[in-house]
Parts: structure tokens; C-alpha cells; sequence
């Protein structure tokens, strides 16, 4: 799936899908609430009232730049928590070479965040060392997120896995770059802070021509939250905040012709529905 945004276009690449089982991500959205929510039918989730969502990539690309933002699970990951997630072997680096985009011809690599879902693919397996997926890139990772997850890696209550064999590798090799929320990634790349869902979180903005298109990380899971802005990921670093930046930023956003895609779900305007959200495709 693609969209243009004046002079830049966006790609996603899709990793996993799913359709339910996502009740350990949001455990208030049950069927019979989804269903009291009939705007998120067929795009968000299917008429039994189970949520739709994707892990996914998105690749930008603009005038100067090819950027991947967010990476998903990446294969022969082990030690998730999440059991599927544990020796994948997706055709992920096909997927984005048949969209026109082979490995070696991606310049930057922005992570919105560093949850294991969104670095997997950073580091491939080569010879029993994790290297570089993308070998002509710089990475940036926000430089508050890294520390966080610098400082924590001996917490068994948080044990960054992927941390180890998906980010740091990157830093040692030399190829990242710890950034601020004022980090000028190019012309038509902005970034905006959404603390929360983790401690550094970036949403980025890309605007051209007049045209904007918000891709939102994890500041939101699925578009059940812009109804709900309390409903919180059990994987929210600070619940309370998370809320607060998600009123923020569809507030900022809510009836502009600004879409918005976020790390899980896909493209679509935010509308105001009453002192809440909702969703337009």
C-alpha cells in the first residue's frame, strides 16, 4: 500500500498480520464493546468485533532520502515473549526489494521507538554475529529512548532482548546516530515528541507541498483509542502519560486533511466524535 504526500511517497511493508488476539495488547477492547463502534468496520477491525492490526514498516521516500521507519520483528529473533514472534523467517527483505526498495539502497533508518516489534529488522544473522540490515544506512535512534533502555538492560522485570541483538549492535558498529526531538531529519521530516507509550517516543510528520501525513509510531496501538483515549496498552511505559499525548496529538490533528498511519493500523483522517475521536478513511 502507498501514499504520496506532494513530492514524497510512503510504502508499507507488512510484516505480520492479525485479526483478534489483541486482547493482551488492549485488554478493555473486547468484542462486545468493538462492536458498539461500527466506524471501525471492515478497515480496523471485522464484523465479529475482532481488531485488526499489522506489524509493518514504513518506507519514505523522498527527493533525497529512502528512509525506513521502524523495522518490525526481524528473523531468527529468540527470546520474546511472545512465542510467534521467536524464529521467524518472513520474506521481509524480498517484500521490500519487489517494492522497489532493496536493503543496500536505504540511506536512513528512524525508529520511532525501541520496542522489539519496531528494530527486529535493523540486525540480520550472518555467520552467528547480528550485523547491519541495511549497509549503507545511518540509524537514528532518539536519544532518551536508548538510554532508557541502556540503563535497564539488567531489570528482569523489562529484560531488552531485543535491545541486545537489534539496537546495540547498531551503536557498536558506529552506524547510529542518538537524537533529540529537535533533530532535523531532512526538509520534509519532522518530528514530534509523544512520550508515553515509552519514555523517548517520536511520532514524525512528513509535510510537502502542502500536503501532511502523520505516521504516529505507538502513540496509539489501534483507532479504538482515539474513541477511548484512556484505553492504554498493558506495554504503556506510563499509562497516564500516554493518554495525555493522545489527546494531544489527535487534537492538533482531528478534522485537517492531515492523514495519519499508525505503527499497527492503517492510513485515515481523524474526525471529532463528541469530546473524543474516531476514524475516516
Amino acid at each position: 500500500m502507498q501514499w504520496t504526500v506532494g513530492r514524497v511517497k510512503i510504502t508499507k511493508i507488512v510484516e505480520v498480520e492479525s485479526i483478534g488476539g489483541t486482547r493482551f495488547i488492549l485488554p478493555q477492547a473486547s468484542t462486545e464493546e468493538i462492536l458498539k463502534m461500527p466506524w471501525l468496520v471492515p478497515d480496523f477491525a471485522n464484523e465479529q468485533g475482532r481488531l485488526k492490526m499489522t506489524i509493518h514498516s514504513l518506507i519514505v521516500e523522498t527527493p533525497e532520502h529512502r528512509i525506513m521507519v521502524d523495522t518490525g520483528l526481524g528473523n531468527d529473533k529468540q527470546g520474546r515473549s511472545v512465542p510467534a514472534w521467536n524464529g521467524l523467517n518472513t520474506p521481509y527483505l524480498t517484500q521490500i526489494a519487489e517494492a522497489g526498495y532493496p536493503a543496500d539502497s536505504i540511506d536512513l533508518v528512524l525508529c520511532t521507538h525501541l520496542h522489539v516489534d519496531h528494530v527486529g529488522w535493523n540486525t540480520r544473522l550472518v555467520a552467528g554475529r547480528w550485523v547491519p540490515t541495511f549497509d549503507n544506512a545511518r540509524y537514528l535512534f532518539g536519544r532518551t529512548e536508548y538510554d532508557h533502555w541502556a540503563a535497564h538492560q539488567d531489570d528482569p522485570a523489562h529484560p531488552p532482548v531485543s535491545f541486545r541483538d537489534s539496537v546495540q549492535p547498531i551503536v557498536d558498529t558506529g552506524r547510529a546516530d542518538l537524537i533529540g526531538s529537535d533533530y532535523r531529519v531532512c526538509d520534509e521530516l519532522t518530528l514530534i515528541p509523544t512520550p508515553g507509550h515509552s519514555p523517548g517516543h517520536l511520532s514524525i510528520l512528513v509535510h510537502s507541498q502542502g500536503e501532511e501525513m502523520l505516521l504516529a509510531g505507538d502513540a496509539a496501538h489501534h483507532p479504538v483509542q482515539m474513541m477511548h483515549l484512556d484505553w492504554s496498552s498493558t506495554a504503556d511505559h506510563d499509562p497516564a502519560e500516554a493518554a495525555r499525548t493522545r489527546r494531544a496529538l489527535f487534537e492538533r490533528f482531528a478534522d485537517t486533511p492531515t492523514r495519519v498511519i499508525g505503527g499497527h493500523f492503517s492510513a485515515g483522517r481523524v474526525v471529532r466524535d463528541g469530546d473524543a475521536f474516531r476514524m475516516k478513511v
